[in-house]
C-alpha cells in the first residue's frame, strides 16, 4: 500500500470542490503555538550509592519552538474535503558539548538534531500536510497524522510532537461506539527533520508497515470498554483490552477505575533467529530468546477525587520472555529519531517501568489551588516503586522514580493563556544509570483565525 496516491486523490477532490468551498474557508483555523523548553539532566553513576559527586555526563538543553497550524473546514456536499498544514521551527538557545567526544562532561541531549561532529544544530524546521475527507461522522486523513490510542501514541516531550506519515480514519456514526484505525509507513522523530521507517527499542532495521484498529464502546454513561490491535511488520503484534468506570459518588467526589491489559508477541523476522540477526531485534533488557518480543502487561489504577484533591493508587505487572514494546525509532542508526510514549500508567518523565517481569506500585496526588483563590495553579507528585526486574545481567533488581510538577496558567491581562510549568524528577535504578532532571516549560498559543 502506498499513501501518496491517496493523498493526491484527496487533493484533487479539494480542488474539484472549490465551487462548494464555503465551508472550507469559513471554518478554517490558524494558530501559532510557542514553547520555550529548558531541560537539565544529571546522568549519575548507578554504582554511586553514598552521595559521591561522580557523573557520567550532564545534558543541558534549551530551545524555543514555533508551531504554525492551519486546519481548513470541509467543502460542502455529501463528501467534504479539507486540508491541514503544519510548519515547525526549532531554535537552539543552549545545548553544549559534543556527543561521542572523549572526556566530555557535558553532552547534547535529544532536543535537537546533531551535526556531523556530534554538536547540536542551531535550528531546524519541517513542514507537513494532511489531506482529509469526511462523510457524516466518519473522517479519513492522509499524510501527516498523530496517534492517541493505546497501541499508537505520539510523543511530545520536547519542543514538538512526533508525527507519522500514513492513512488514518475515525468514525462515530454508530451510537456509543468510536472506531479508529490506520496504516502507517513512516515516522518523524520529535527532534528530527526526516522521515524514517519504524522499529522498537534496540531494533536497527526499519519496517514500513504498521497497521492498527479498534474502538471504544460506551456500555453505559459511566462504563467504557476498549479493544485495539496493532502490528508492526517484522517486529510484533499487540492486542489491548481496557475497561474504565467512573463512579460519581456525589457532586463533590468521584472514583475512577482504570483496567488495562496488553499482549505483545513477535511477528515476522523478529520471530526467527535469522531475522533478529539482521537487526529486527528488541533490546533494552532481558529476553529469553535473544531479542524476541514476548510480553504480557496488566495494570489497575483507582483515582479518588474530592473537590480540588485527587489521589491515584495502582499496580502494574509484566510477564513473559521480554519487556514491553511499542513503536520507538531511537535505536535506528544515524536517524536521531529519539522519543516514544507508551499507554502505560507508569510511562513517566524518566522511566516507563517496562522491563521484563517488572512489578510496579505507584501513587499520585494532585491539587488544584483554585479553591484557595489561585485559579490556574496546579501541583502534583507521583512516586513509583518497582522490583523483580529481570535484565541480561541480573534478576530481581529494583528501581524507583519520584516526579513533582507545578503548573500555572495566567488567567487575565496581557499574558492571559500563557502556561508556566516546572517538572522535577529523580530516578534510582539497579537496571541502568541513575538520573536527576529538571524541566522549565513555557507554552503560549495565539489564535490567528
Amino acid at each position: 500500500m502506498y499513501t501518496k496516491p491517496l493523498a493526491l486523490a484527496i487533493t484533487v477532490g479539494v480542488m474539484a470542490s472549490q465551487a462548494n468551498a464555503a465551508g472550507f474557508l469559513e471554518d478554517s483555523k490558524l494558530s501559532l503555538s510557542m514553547r520555550n523548553n529548558q531541560i537539565a539532566t544529571d546522568n549519575r553513576e548507578s554504582q554511586d550509592r553514598v552521595g559521591n559527586t561522580a557523573y557520567s555526563g550532564q545534558n543541558r538543553e534549551w530551545g524555543q519552538g514555533f508551531a504554525l497550524r492551519y486546519s481548513s473546514g470541509y467543502t460542502e456536499g455529501t463528501v467534504g474535503f479539507g486540508l491541514d498544514a503544519l510548519g515547525l521551527l526549532g531554535i537552539r538557545l543552549d545545548d553544549g558539548g559534543r556527543a561521542g567526544k572523549a572526556g566530555e562532561t557535558r553532552t547534547p541531549g535529544n532536543m535537537f538534531p546533531l551535526e556531523s561532529d556530534g554538536s547540536a544544530v542551531s535550528n531546524y524546521s519541517r513542514v507537513a500536510f494532511t489531506g482529509k475527507a469526511r462523510v457524516s461522522k466518519t473522517e479519513l486523513r492522509v499524510g501527516t497524522v498523530q496517534g492517541n490510542l493505546p497501541v499508537f501514541q505520539t510523543s511530545s516531550g520536547h519542543l514538538f510532537p512526533q508525527t507519522y506519515e500514513g492513512v488514518q480514519f475515525t468514525s462515530k456514526d454508530i451510537s456509543n461506539l468510536s472506531l479508529a484505525g490506520g496504516y502507517i509507513e513512516h515516522a518523524v522523530g520529535r527532534s528530527s527533520t526526516n522521515a524514517t521507517g519504524m522499529a522498537v527499542t534496540g531494533g536497527t532495521r526499519q519496517s514500513n508497515k504498521f497497521v492498527y484498529g479498534g474502538g471504544d464502546w460506551a456500555i453505559t454513561k459511566n462504563l467504557t470498554a476498549q479493544y485495539y490491535y496493532g502490528q508492526l511488520e517484522d517486529y510484533y503484534t499487540q492486542n489491548f483490552a481496557g475497561l474504565k468506570h467512573v463512579w460519581p459518588i456525589d457532586d463533590k467526589q468521584s472514583l475512577v477505575t482504570d483496567l488495562r491489559y496488553f499482549r505483545t508477541d513477535s511477528d515476522g523476522a523478529n520471530s526467527t533467529a535469522a531475522g533478529r540477526a539482521k537487526g529486527y531485534i528488541a533490546g533494552g533488557g532481558y529476553s529469553s530468546t535473544g531479542g524476541e518480543i514476548d510480553n504480557r502487561a496488566w495494570s489497575a489504577s483507582f483515582t479518588y477525587s474530592y473537590l480540588s484533591h485527587s489521589l491515584m493508587v495502582g499496580h502494574q505487572r509484566l510477564s513473559g520472555g521480554s519487556g514491553f514494546f511499542q513503536l520507538s525509532q531511537g535505536s535506528l542508526p544515524n536517524e536521531n529519531a529519539h522519543g516514544a510514549s507508551y499507554y502505560l500508567q507508569t510511562d513517566r518523565q524518566l522511566s516507563s517501568f517496562l522491563r521484563a517481569d517488572e512489578r510496579t506500585s505507584f501513587a499520585q496526588y494532585n491539587y488544584n489551588f483554585a479553591s484557595l483563590g489561585y485559579p490556574g495553579l496546579r501541583a502534583g507528585v507521583i512516586y513509583l516503586s518497582a522490583d523483580n526486574i529481570r535484565t541480561a545481567t541480573g534478576y530481581r533488581q529494583k528501581e524507583w522514580e519520584r516526579d513533582i510538577s507545578v503548573d500555572y496558567t495566567v488567567q487575565s491581562g496581557a499574558l492571559k493563556g500563557i502556561n508556566f510549568a516546572v517538572r522535577q524528577a529523580n530516578l534510582r535504578t539497579q537496571a541502568s544509570n541513575d538520573l536527576d532532571q529538571v524541566r522549565f516549560i513555557v507554552d503560549y498559543k495565539v489564535d490567528i483565525l
